[in-house]
């Protein structure tokens, strides 16, 4: 049953038992001083927050602890994860908000990034409360993708759309939403290429999709989901970055989180891209699936510190 897969806080072991849990070691009995300061920073960008996220929290951190006149290094520890909670909300936004006959996902991703079993996980995820869901394969550009695809949705339980290897993406997306609509299916959602070669080509590629979804369907598409893996550290905020450029990402699903020591990269993509991580994969079942909540994700990274 979906919902009993490995939990937020579990999958963020390796994570908090090295960098988040030396960061949480800092604010012991002892006192705010320059060091404290330096070592923060050091281990905030070793555990990917990403250099400019690390500057702001930190410059945030020293104004505060002025303005409060704060004395004792465990007030700045609550201080700490209060600014972190603020960056992940601040630019978190409600998934598939709004009531629709047709709910239109497109999901982004490199290769080997994860996107494909995270396509079937977020299919699960949709089954399982109760909607209509279909796949579209359209990474027409490897023909494995599609056969992928193909035993996935079987394993979900849900219907695929698909032409032959080398057939335009935008015909693949525009059957299935005719499909979809013929079908009453209430959720679709399409696999896309995943080549980051030749940016200009990707970029055309992702506009074609996004204006076929529109044409068809009121305001879609009305996800683009951009699947990270959490192991690549600052190279999939590199990834990400390219493709924000080359389409309008609404959120992040982060694969692989149990697989990172690193997972501070959460944070750099909220404040750096100002886009949300919607979902993340927390192992390798299709239960191990879960909507991101930054308040537990937060609370997850600093379980075991002391304060």
């Amino acid at each position: 049953m979906f919902g009993r897969g490995k939990k937020i806080e579990e999958s963020l072991t390796r994570t908090r038992t090295s960098f988040f849990g030396r960061i949480a070691s800092l604010f012991g009995a002892r006192s705010i001083d320059e060091h404290l300061w330096e070592e923060l920073e050091e281990l905030l960008i070793q555990a990917d927050v990403g250099v400019a996220t690390t500057v702001s929290v930190v410059e945030w951190l020293r104004a505060e602890t002025d303005r409060r006149r704060l004395r004792r290094s465990e007030e700045v520890y609550d201080l700490l994860k209060e600014r972190l909670r603020e960056i992940l909300r601040a630019s978190a936004r409600p998934y598939l908000a709004g009531e629709r006959l047709l709910h239109v996902v497109l999901v982004v991703g490199v290769n080997g990034s994860g996107k494909t079993t995270s396509i079937a996980k977020l299919a699960a995820y949709h089954k399982a409360r109760g909607d209509k869901v279909m796949l579209a394969g359209a990474d027409t550009f490897r023909a494995a993708a599609i056969d992928q695809l193909k035993i996935w949705a079987d394993r979900v339980g849900v219907d695929m759309i698909s032409h032959q290897p080398g057939a335009d993406p935008g015909a693949v997306v525009y059957d299935a939403i005719r499909a979809a609509t013929a079908r009453g299916f209430n959720v679709l959602i399409a696999d896309t290429a995943g080549r980051l070669q030749t940016k200009f080509n990707l970029m055309q590629e992702l506009k074609k999709l996004h204006g076929v979804a529109h044409k068809q369907v009121h305001r879609a598409p009305h996800e683009t989901l951009l699947v990270l893996d959490a192991t690549t550290g600052q190279n999939a905020l590199s990834q990400a970055k390219v493709f924000q450029e080359a389409v309008q990402i609404t959120g992040v699903i982060l694969a692989k989180l149990d697989g990172t020591a690193k997972g501070g990269m959460v944070f750099a993509i909220a404040h750096d891209l100002g886009v949300p991580v919607k979902f993340v994969g927390t192992g390798e079942t299709l239960e191990d699936f879960a909507p991101f909540e930054p308040d537990a994700f937060v609370e997850g990274l600093f379980a075991t510190g002391t304060a």
